[in-house]
């Protein structure tokens, strides 16, 4: 099998890097695997990835070009035929993708790792909105559909979409690694003011509602005064978040952040998986979260404390209630860890991720 990717994710282009070992990984799984990859900025070359695997930067002048310029490095580049064009999106790659692939004679796969039909999506931007209505007229063309969720494949059936077509596979999370990784930083020996940390990792966007946890914290420490707040990430919203609640720059070492926090904390409106939520769960960290993503499978109300989006005093008091409940925190912990047990098989992971492939071309 001949697979074409097209992805936005610019560290495929960086040796070394996970996003690139992950292609390597994917690689093995083809005949040949060809990635085109948008990019801006400083010219990058093309790479080769490994025997059979290449990345090919787009070297764009503006974001507003991907899709010709993705167009326009296939019809350059790849010489050869091509069984499948695989988009890492239904918006901007998914368009390319489905011009790529009619000029092949390709089949076309679309992923999607975002819960682009939650109202919250929706609202959040006139480019949204646009995306919403790219995607609804580009699903009914793709010979497959690969989704991180059961909660995306389920929203699915409300546009014109063949639910036969879909594929829930979800985001490789190595729980194993999480679980034997050694512990190099400890945050109650790095911040001793606080005796209960709470965690959270993610991008400092819009869409993630740090703002909200920041506000039910302002109610939590009027009754317990050294509880503290640790938001591992960066983003566009950084600077509209001043408070005393402390920020660091993303780790590597994230393990160790979930192995030695008090509980894992995400506020988000909308998630198509919530990756950060099952690697806490690996880790034996207990969970507090908005009903998203991943929420109702891996992560549920039985081993994770759930509540609606944007409601501040459900957080508040979920808060306060695991605080004040030692025995709630190690039933949640355990309870989680071993939900997500299950998801460390590479081997699995990557059998099911040529299947998903495959379905295409059936």
């Amino acid at each position: 099998m001949k697979v074409l990717m097209l992805s936005t994710d610019a560290s495929i282009l960086e040796p070394g890097s996970e996003s690139s070992n992950r292609m390597k990984e994917y690689g093995t799984l083809a005949e040949r695997l060809d990635i085109i990859v948008c990019t801006t900025g400083s010219p990058k070359r093309e790479r080769a990835i490994s025997e059979n695997t290449r990345a090919i930067p787009t070297n764009s002048h503006s974001k507003f070009w991907y899709v010709r310029d993705m167009v326009r490095v296939a019809e350059k580049s790849i010489q050869n035929s091509v069984d499948l064009v695989t988009s890492q999106d239904p918006f901007e790659t998914g368009l390319a993708g489905w011009w790529i692939a009619r000029r092949l004679r390709a089949k076309l796969q679309l992923q999607i790792h975002t819960d682009f039909l939650s109202p919250y999506f929706w609202r959040e931007s006139f480019k949204n909105k646009a995306r919403v209505m790219l995607a609804k007229w580009l699903l009914p063309k793709a010979n497959s559909i690969r989704v991180v969720s059961e909660r995306i494949k389920q929203s699915l059936s409300k546009v014109n979409c063949q639910l036969s077509k879909v594929t829930v596979l979800p985001i490789f999370v190595d729980s194993i690694k999480i679980q034997s990784a050694p512990i190099t930083v400890d945050l109650h020996k790095k911040y001793p003011q606080f005796d209960f940390i709470i965690l959270m990792a993610s991008r400092l966007a819009r869409e993630k509602n740090i703002s909200l946890a920041i506000n039910a914290m302002s109610e939590v420490i009027k009754n317990h005064s050294r509880v503290g707040l640790i938001i591992v990430g960066d983003g566009p919203e950084k600077n509209n978040l001043r408070t005393n609640v402390v920020f660091e720059s993303w780790t590597g070492d994230i393990a160790s952040y979930y192995k030695t926090a008090n509980v894992f904390l995400n506020t988000s409106n909308y998630e198509g998986y919530g990756r950060t939520l099952v690697e806490a769960a690996a880790a034996g960290l207990p969970v507090i979260t908005t009903d998203v993503g991943v929420v109702g499978e891996a992560i549920n109300k039985d081993n994770s404390l759930v509540i609606p989006v944007g409601d501040k005093s459900a957080l508040t008091n979920s808060i306060l209630k695991l605080i004040d409940d030692e025995k709630l925190q190690e039933v949640l912990s355990q309870k989680a860890q071993t939900a997500v047990q299950s998801l460390g098989d590479k081997e699995e992971y990557l059998k099911k991720y040529k299947q998903s492939w495959e379905m295409a071309l059936v």
